[in-house]
């Protein structure tokens, strides 16, 4: 980044705010719970990601190109240039602001070129590792810009975004295999007797796949119950809005479950009152003490990712 001091306009926030109000309602509900130090900052953040994200989304055909011109853009906010586009301009500041290394939205942009080749997944760890470059990232940034700095934060928080992909995953089944993209590893297919070859004409979930969507629920499950224990490592006043996030974002897996694990005949979705009635749950986390220890499901596989994009730090 260039030395002279970025500042996130008024008219840009607003560009970023309306976005994020658009394309993710949960997460602009959960947003309007943080405090306006952190708030402003997060949808400049979160609409830069998830509007590169739309961007590989739109369609096959392309995609590389696509990532290939958020790179280019990618340099000119790390140049301090980013002078044409309100969410661009707004992500330079906070980049600036927060010293959110480059190796960070790097990384989140290497996933989504996995997305664009079309890369399928052998394992559970390459799978984590997808997860980790398109949420956890994301998650990370939004640790720095709380301001935490420890590592154990910072691997709590990248539990909490591998388990929101994994929710998208296991909700999304039938969608991404009709856009030509299977993300459930091979090892896991083979395991419960699932052919993916079938999944982009298949009516509704065959047994093997609802067996295949329960698996990838649990272990969300198992990174939402690590990611807890990083909540009580947060500033007390962004707590409530990350443990709100987190429940809204886990009762989507709680839907999938209620629909029978059929993740293609129809799209699970938590309403806005239920949406309501999960912030009222998460009002005990400003209280919660931190844990004297806190060991994640796969931190020996996060913790020198985490260090790899220059965190702590």
């Amino acid at each position: 980044m260039t030395t002279s001091a970025l500042v996130l306009r008024p008219d840009d926030r607003l560009a970023c705010r309306a976005w994020i109000q658009r394309h993710s309602k949960s997460f602009f509900l959960s947003s309007l719970l943080l405090p306006a130090r952190v708030r402003q900052a997060s949808w400049a953040l979160y609409a830069f990601c998830r509007r590169a994200d739309d961007a590989v989304d739109e369609q096959a055909a392309g995609g590389l190109e696509r990532v290939a011109r958020l790179r280019r853009r990618l340099d000119e906010v790390y140049a301090g240039r980013a002078a044409d586009d309100p969410i661009d301009r707004a992500f330079a500041a906070v980049v600036e602001r927060h010293q959110i290394a480059r190796a960070l939205p790097e990384e989140l942009l290497a996933g989504m070129e996995m997305d664009a080749r079309g890369v399928t997944y052998e394992t559970d760890e390459q799978l984590l590792r997808y997860c980790f470059r398109v949420a956890a990232t994301v998650g990370l940034m939004m640790t720095r810009v709380m301001g935490c700095r420890a590592e154990v934060a910072y691997l709590r928080a990248a539990d909490l975004g591998v388990a929101m992909q994994l929710t998208n995953i296991a909700r999304d089944v039938g969608e991404d295999a009709r856009r030509g993209r299977v993300y459930l590893p091979r090892t896991l297919c083979n395991a419960v007797g699932l052919d993916p070859r079938g999944l982009p004409t298949a009516a509704r979930a065959s047994e093997p796949l609802k067996a295949a969507v329960r698996t990838l629920l649990e272990r969300a499950a198992a990174h939402y119950r690590s990611a807890d224990a990083g909540v009580p490592l947060l500033p007390r006043d962004c707590r409530f809005a990350i443990a709100s996030s987190r429940r809204i974002y886990a009762a989507i897996g709680d839907a999938v479950a209620a629909n029978g694990y059929d993740s293609i005949a129809q799209r699970a979705y938590v309403s806005l009152p239920g949406k309501l009635a999960l912030l009222l749950r998460a009002l005990p986390s400003l209280f919660a003490a931190a844990p004297a220890t806190s060991v994640g499901p796969a931190d020996a596989q996060l913790a020198p990712w985490i260090r790899a994009v220059g965190l702590p730090a």
